[in-house]
């Protein structure tokens, strides 16, 4: 009796040991424990140093897409710098080391995220594609000491007056002028906003909505979509649809974006488009499957990395194209140049791991940029530490790609 006891409490030991192993722990979840993406750590030689770089973006869920494009142009600059031999700062030669967390686009896995690369990697800079992303990195950065590398054009990240914040693409509000006028000259003044339930988006409509209005045009649909969670858009879409807009504004991830437009079109609508600069319509296109833009016909956004005329951008374009068998976009256009400019600003601080040293010398890494690594043309960094680079504006006429002439 004793035994078939034993025999009994032994076996549903073992499965609850099984059962144990079967199941997440949602703290381990919740702290960014067990998302790190594999990544290769490059050989050195005798003598040679790692420096750490962190990344925390989206490289699961809805916006995997937009998190793995980012971090392309990352890994891209740091192989290539890596291959050259690294790079050399004070007498001491150092590759990089790129660590990476998936923070599956919310702010408070990036935050976490953010705290074990600092602590357990020792990153001076941690990247995040995401405003709010940054802004919860941005409530502890300052006292952990660790540079933010801001690829969101959300001016509130550098206008919030943190000192150690460097916003690397073009704030999005000087978008709004022309895309106004565009789309309103071209298809009238009624607007219906559906752009993403974000942080961002709902930055974006602050300051979309209130100057549409002042420009004499009328929101006649105000609403967001969380593409997170919606996956169908059929009903919203219509909803702003039954409003009789002449333009709509939308925007977020590309994927998602490029899918409510086909639906948009699916249920008749004929007008143009206000496209959040976070969605790029040569990734658009491609989601779709389509040949051409005809779907996009009067959209008007930023302009596609593979059109655009830098001094680098022809040779980043086929290298990319080369490794990743595909285009590349803004995101990994931006996050490739910054890599190479914060590595000069090491270089001119004197040091891999004084973030304040190394913020301190944004400028001098923008002036020692070589010509052939600028994918993009950034004059300098302004006092909030934000980028100031050359915007670059598009629409959809006739199905092709045209560029669309904006002051400095």
């Amino acid at each position: 009796m004793n035994k078939f006891r034993l025999i009994v409490f032994l076996s549903v030991l073992s499965i609850v040991f099984v059962l144990a192993g079967c199941i997440e722990n949602p703290s381990d979840e919740a702290s960014g424990e067990g998302n790190e993406k594999e990544t290769e750590t490059p050989s050195t030689e005798e003598g040679e140093k790692l420096v750490n770089i962190g990344f925390s973006g989206p490289l699961s869920g809805p916006a995997a897409y937009y998190g793995e494009r980012s971090f392309s142009g990352l890994e891209m600059a740091a192989e290539e710098i890596n291959k050259n031999g690294g790079f050399e700062v004070d007498g001491q030669t150092y590759k990089i080391n790129l660590i990476s967390f998936d923070d599956k686009y919310l702010p408070n896995e990036a935050a976490a995220n953010a705290k074990r690369l600092v602590q357990e990697h020792q990153t001076p800079i941690v990247y995040t594609p995401h405003s709010g992303g940054v802004k919860a990195m941005q409530v502890f950065n300052e006292q952990e000491k660790f540079l933010i590398g801001a690829y969101t054009s959300e001016p509130d990240v550098t206008e919030a007056g943190n000192s150690l914040t460097v916003r690397i693409p073009p704030r999005y509000d000087n978008y709004i002028e022309p895309f106004t006028n565009y789309t309103m000259e071209r298809f009238g003044q009624k607007l219906a906003a559906l752009p993403t339930s974000t942080q961002y988006g709902k930055d974006w409509s602050e300051t979309l909505l209130p100057y549409w209005k002042e420009q004499g045009g009328e929101v006649v649909y105000d609403s967001s979509i969380d593409f997170s969670k919606e996956t169908d858009f059929f009903t919203l879409v219509t909803n702003a649809l039954k409003e009789d807009p002449d333009v709509l504004f939308i925007g977020g991830p590309s994927e998602p974006t490029a899918k409510l437009v086909k639906q948009a079109r699916e249920l008749g609508f004929e007008g143009g488009f206000i496209i959040m600069d976070q969605a790029k319509l040569d990734e658009m296109k491609k989601v779709t499957k389509s040949d051409s833009y005809e779907l996009f016909e009067g959209a008007i956004g930023v302009m596609p990395l593979v059109n655009a005329d830098y001094p680098g951008t022809p040779q980043f374009v086929e290298n990319y194209q080369e490794k990743y068998k595909n285009d590349p976009g803004s995101e990994a256009g931006f996050h490739y140049i910054s890599l190479y400019i914060f590595v000069e600003a090491m270089k001119a601080a004197g040091t891999v791991d004084d973030s304040e040293a190394i913020r301190a010398h944004i400028q001098d890494g923008l002036n020692q940029l070589p010509k052939e690594k600028q994918v993009y043309v950034i004059d300098e960094v302004g006092k909030d530490g934000g980028f100031k680079a050359k915007r670059s504006v598009a629409a959809i006429e006739d199905g092709e790609i045209v560029p669309i002439k904006v002051g400095e």
